[in-house]
């Protein structure tokens, strides 16, 4: 199920990113949320009866998780529905789940965060690995946590992929202290298994101040919709019961981070652009861009189920602490490097464990166009400069890749090296991308 056009082991050729001609005026329909599709699945796949996903997504993460629960021996079946971009999916459990086989988590930080906790549940060894590209994600607070709560792991010594789950049929849970601080994701992956511990969880962070909460809500809101009730005793302490996961039917929001490069698109080029089927309430970390934009300089609109951002005078330049959305980085940067003053961006250390280290990444780029940006402790600090055509590194990254197309809109002669990296978790972002350019209303699905 991996999409065509994810690319990191072979040789591509630069993408030239397409300036603007004029103002926008284009309404955009973006694929379902990765987090929320990699959570539903996981859930499902624990749960005590069939699921139906509606609308998820289809890129290369999701297919990765997909992959590793096939592995484990649930059945995941794809079969027609209504969204624009391919097929529903039908998910139904088996108990205990098989072992014996391989776990390939590619790039995907949330397969290799949550499919761990679930792996103990295998009546035998699960190997667990992922891209070398990805080997140096954090994982030792995870591993540590997991070995506190009974399940058995060879990292060989190393606190990192891969390693070798051994497989008991089930997890004994408990009481579990760990230093989330690097991801949230380790938080969720215990939350998402926590139900089916013998004895239930009761998790405690220790470490400093925690990124993205607003995906542990997403967690926590998705085990509520499947009847099980996570207590929040103190900040940074969950207790989940040991209870049965109800099978549940859910339907998938679209990606608001997803979203976030064709919001800012009419910021940069001028006009407007409206994301289709924006959410009343989410908690996707995205869902915060309609007040950050707004500071920005933007004026933003939700009318008929759209999101509507159009440009203002000017692009303000802002210092904003993104602790709970780190993931809005990469498109905030390239704003601020056409604002009207410098813009500091903080709470944003965790994102240089990622797929590549973004805060790095994001600085050499632009001062290779030109620009002026500065690595902080804990974020970027970006001083507007005139800005010139030059080669984007995505370094495998999806969101680094959107960035450098976002820079094109305003800057002739910028190439993204592989805009195949989107297909992580957009596969259609080129063609989304042009159709917006051209400002076309059609069926968004192509590509």
């Amino acid at each position: 199920m991996t999409p065509p056009g994810y690319s990191p082991d072979s040789d591509v050729r630069a993408w030239a990113a397409p300036t603007t001609e004029g103002p926008l005026r284009a309404v955009v329909t973006v694929p379902g949320s990765k987090s929320l599709t990699n959570r539903e699945l996981v859930l499902a796949a624990l749960a005590d009866g069939p699921s139906r996903l509606t609308a998820p997504l289809h890129s290369d993460d999701s297919a990765r998780m997909i992959d590793a629960l096939r592995v484990l021996g649930v059945s995941v079946e794809a079969e027609p529905g209504e969204g624009d971009f391919g097929d529903d999916l039908l998910i139904t459990p088996t108990w205990p789940l098989h072992g014996g086989g391989a776990v390939d988590c590619g790039q995907a930080g949330t397969v290799m965060r949550f499919i761990s906790p679930v792996a103990g549940f295998a009546d035998n060894d699960v190997e667990v690995t992922a891209h070398e590209t990805a080997l140096h994600r954090p994982m030792g607070a995870m591993i540590r946590a997991l070995r506190d709560v009974g399940v058995d792991i060879d990292d060989a010594g190393h606190w990192s992929l891969p390693f070798l789950v051994r497989g008991r049929g089930h997890v004994r849970g408990g009481e579990v202290t760990m230093d989330a601080s690097a991801s949230s994701q380790f938080v969720s992956g215990l939350l998402l298994a926590a139900p089916r511990f013998d004895v239930g969880l009761h998790l405690i962070h220790s470490g400093g101040r925690l990124p993205s909460i607003p995906h542990i809500d997403m967690t926590v809101e998705a085990l509520a919709r499947r009847a099980v009730h996570v207590e929040r005793p103190a900040p940074g302490e969950w207790v989940v019961p040991a209870s049965p996961i109800r099978a549940k039917d859910v339907a998938i929001e679209p990606d608001l981070s997803n979203a976030a490069p064709f919001l800012a698109a009419a910021m940069i080029a001028g006009g407007s652009v409206s994301v289709t089927g924006w959410p009343l309430h989410s908690t996707q970390p995205g869902a915060m861009l309609s007040d950050i934009l707004s500071l920005m300089g933007a004026r933003v609109v939700r009318r008929g189920g759209a999101l509507t951002v159009t440009a203002g005078d000017a692009i303000a330049g802002v210092d904003l602490d993104l602790s709970a959305a780190g993931e809005l980085t990469p498109t905030l940067f390239a704003l601020a490097a056409f604002a009207d003053a410098p813009t500091t961006l903080y709470g944003i250390g965790h994102i240089r464990g990622h797929e590549t280290d973004r805060i790095a990444a994001l600085v050499e780029n632009l001062r290779e166009l030109g620009g002026e940006a500065h690595e902080l402790d804990d974020g970027i600090r970006i001083v507007p400069r005139p800005l010139r055509g030059g080669l984007w590194r995505a370094h495998h990254d999806h969101r680094l890749a959107t960035t450098g197309a976002l820079i094109g809109l305003r800057v002739g002669g910028v190439a993204v090296d592989d805009i195949g990296t989107t297909a992580k978790t957009m596969p259609q972002f080129p063609q989304l991308w042009q159709r917006m350019l051209a400002g076309s209303r059609g069926d968004a699905a192509e590509g």
